[in-house]
């Protein structure tokens, strides 16, 4: 039962490395772009959480309401004021101006908010369970976390297969001259989906300073979990991203039962098999 624990408990973590991984997969399918202050973002949105809960005594999960419209207006302008002025054939200089936006996240948010870590209480959904059998618990707080990330990521879905905006960020992946020409505006189009990226980024946020300790350090290994969950998964592939985060949270289920120290080991080794058996990762979007 120990064993069947670890799996289940690791699919419910994987949850949350989906979310971490979501918006990466969704910038990089529309505009190649890989953003390297993704974490550092997603620890930003924890930081948004904490002064707006602080400013209005909301529950964490109620911040949502004011913290994914506030996420996602940073993220349109961030993307219309800044990165659309580096993207381009070359992938170089997104990735330097992206790592130089992570350095000053890191730095702003010392500054503002000290090197303590902090923590959102959500109140006794953080520690309640579900008791599935004996020797089997299931924290409410890690099943809405993943019943968080299968909803956004089929909401993502629809949005990109079923409607008008869809439609715009799939011609604009395809081929962006020929979008523009058929009267699209690339910049605009790109902005609207860094700001649907970090919506979900927000979200992602908020379950992780629920469910962790965070500080002003921790986005880099935020990036790492959502880049493996990404490309374990496949490029561009959303559901593939939720696959990705869940073998990446069982398979360092299963190192933790192992032994404790290899937790983290075991999810790196799992994506470096993968990486050496199939580079474009397991579901890879077929262009």
């Amino acid at each position: 039962m120990e064993w069947v624990n670890a799996i289940v408990q690791g699919i419910l973590t994987g949850g949350l490395y989906a979310l971490f991984a979501a918006g990466l997969s969704l910038i990089f399918g529309v505009m190649r772009l890989v953003n390297i202050a993704h974490g550092d973002l997603i620890v930003g949105a924890a930081y948004v959480a904490l002064a707006v809960i602080s400013a209005t005594g909301l529950n964490p999960l109620a911040s949502l309401v004011i913290v994914v419209p506030v996420m996602a207006a940073i993220g349109y302008g961030l993307q219309f004021g800044l990165l659309n002025r580096v993207i381009g054939g070359n992938i170089l200089p997104p990735l330097i101006v992206t790592f130089g936006l992570s350095v000053i996240l890191q730095n702003l948010l010392l500054q503002v908010f000290s090197a303590d870590s902090r923590k959102l209480n959500a109140g006794p959904i953080e520690t309640d369970s579900l008791k599935i059998m004996p020797g089997l618990d299931v924290g409410y707080m890690p099943l809405l976390t993943f019943v968080a990330a299968v909803l956004i990521i089929a909401s993502l879905q629809f949005l990109f297969y079923k409607t008008s905006m869809g439609r715009a960020f799939r011609a604009t992946s395809d081929d962006g001259e020929i979008a523009q020409i058929m009267g699209l505006d690339n910049r605009r189009v790109f902005a609207w989906a860094m700001a649907l990226s970090l919506a979900v980024v927000a979200v992602a946020g908020v379950f992780l300073a629920i469910r962790a300790n965070f500080d002003p350090f921790m986005g880099p290994s935020r990036l790492i979990f959502g880049f493996e969950a990404v490309i374990i998964g496949g490029l561009g592939n959303l559901w593939g991203t939720l696959a990705g985060g869940v073998i990446l949270g069982v398979a360092q289920g299963l190192g933790a039962q192992i032994d404790p120290g290899w937790q983290l080991l075991a999810g790196h080794v799992a994506f470096l098999i993968i990486l050496a058996f199939r580079p474009r990762g397991l579901f890879p979007r077929i262009d």
